[in-house]
């Protein structure tokens, strides 16, 4: 129940009831009076400060709408309502991820002053960082107002976005070098590389917005996520991308 001020500009459609909500207006506190004290004035039991009581044409009740819901033979409603579940994806998980992606550093540091990656280990690196860094990809850039993937369907999901990014880097490789017959993607110019990267973007960027469902931005930041981090993990190994030949 509000009660307002008498004002010309309200409708004057009341619905009665006892007893009378009072709001005082020098403490703003709330209380209930009888309906007998109707349109006196009195002291504040608060502060002490005069305050008139509205009169009974002076209050408004304001109703909630009715519950239409179907109702069981107490006149409870049988329905159950949907709560939102917060996921804490900020703990176990990023930690997980952030070793690693650590764990991934030290050994392309180690990679580097070994002379090198060999190529099972650039594929195996492509493969084995996806998981993690998809995951932590889509924590970032999921909507926050929608309710999110987890348990089985979360993992089921990472693991079919996790093998398609692994595969763009196959592209990457494998087909520049067939089209313009390269003995390796490394002899690849700077720009028919620039233009291959963009292209495996794209197709990563499609892939997230179907896997996980997100807008456009986001499925290219997601895809940006892994494919930078793990072009930036094998420079640092020594592994040549492009403007080698």
């Amino acid at each position: 129940m509000v009660t307002v001020a008498s004002s010309p500009f309200i409708p004057r459609r009341f619905i009665f009831s006892m007893p009378i909500q009072v709001t005082c207006p020098s403490c703003l506190k709330r209380f209930q009076v009888s309906d007998k004290f109707a349109g006196k004035t009195g002291p504040c039991p608060n502060c002490k400060k005069p305050l008139r009581v509205p009169d009974k044409s002076e209050e408004v009740v304001i109703h909630a709408p009715e519950d239409e819901a179907p109702k069981d033979s107490k006149g409870k409603s049988v329905l159950v309502p949907i709560l939102r579940e917060e996921v804490d994806f900020t703990k176990r998980g990023l930690l997980i991820t952030g070793g690693v992606v650590f764990a991934a550093f030290l050994v392309a540091i180690g990679l580097r002053f070994a002379g090198g990656a060999p190529v099972i280990v650039q594929v195996l690196g492509a493969i084995l960082l996806a998981p993690p860094l998809v995951w932590a990809g889509y924590t970032f850039v999921r909507e926050q107002e929608l309710e999110p993937y987890r348990g089985e369907e979360l993992r089921n999901r990472v693991l079919i976005l996790s093998g398609i990014f692994a595969a763009l880097w196959l592209i990457y490789a494998f087909v520049p070098s067939y089209v313009f017959e390269l003995d390796s993607f490394a002899e690849m110019s700077f720009t028919v590389a620039g233009i291959s990267f963009c292209a495996i973007l794209g197709i990563g960027t499609f892939a997230s917005i179907a896997t996980f469902e997100l807008e456009v931005m986001s499925g290219l930041a997601h895809a940006a996520f892994y494919l930078i981090g793990t072009a930036l993990l094998a420079v640092l190994a020594g592994v040549t991308l492009a403007g080698g030949g």
